[in-house]
This record gives structure tokens, C-alpha cells and sequence, in this order.
């Protein structure tokens, strides 16, 4: 009798098991095949070009802190009210069309993006 309960319980066990695993794998795929779409290069300014576009910011009165050449919070505030003012999408980012509008030179990389 208890070898009955043994093998049906295992028989169980694996049944279920084996139900989970498919369903385990359809989620998995999702996730596989949207993890592998391939994002284009990220277009990023070098501390040059943000020291340039601190010192812009400033000159218009969008910035108050100095140089850094960092991105900080206060820059990306000051690239907010620059992009509105110029009618640019507002991002508060250096991305390509603020810089060209601020005139700072692109790399070759960056005017291959």
C-alpha cells in the first residue's frame, strides 16, 4: 500500500512538473526576444562639449553653477529652459540638436549618429 502512495504521489509530482516547465518556457522566450532587440549607439557629449554648453548656459542666464563638466541636475535644468526657449524638444540632455543649435563641435563619431 505504501509503495502504491509512494508512486502515485511521485507520478503527480512529475506530472505537474511537467505542466509548469511549458508554460516556464513561453515566458522566458518573451523575455529572451525582447531582450535581444539590439538598441542603436547612445549619443553622449564629452566633458568638452558640456563645459562649453555650462559656460553657454550661463552666458543666457539658463545656469548658475561653474564649468564642472558634468551633467549634473543643475545643467540638465539650465538645458531644459534653453531647449524651450529655442523650441527644441526639451530633454535636458546635450543631445545632437542642442549642440549643433549651441554650435559646438560634433566628433566624427557623433556626426555619424
Amino acid at each position: 500500500m505504501k509503495k502504491l502512495l509512494t508512486l502515485t504521489l511521485s507520478l503527480s509530482l512529475l506530472f505537474v512538473c511537467a505542466m509548469a516547465a511549458p508554460a516556464q518556457d513561453s515566458s522566458t522566450s518573451k523575455t529572451a526576444t525582447s531582450s535581444t532587440r539590439k538598441r542603436g549607439p547612445v549619443f553622449r557629449a564629452n566633458k568638452e562639449q558640456v563645459n562649453q554648453a555650462q559656460v553657454i548656459l550661463k552666458a543666457r542666464g539658463f545656469y548658475g553653477g561653474g564649468t564642472t563638466g558634468k551633467l549634473d541636475d543643475a545643467t540638465r535644468a539650465g538645458l531644459k529652459e534653453y531647449q524651450k526657449a529655442e523650441g527644441l524638444k526639451v530633454t535636458g540632455t546635450l543631445n545632437k540638436l542642442t549642440l549643433e543649435k549651441m554650435s559646438i563641435e560634433l566628433t566624427d563619431k557623433q556626426k555619424a549618429m
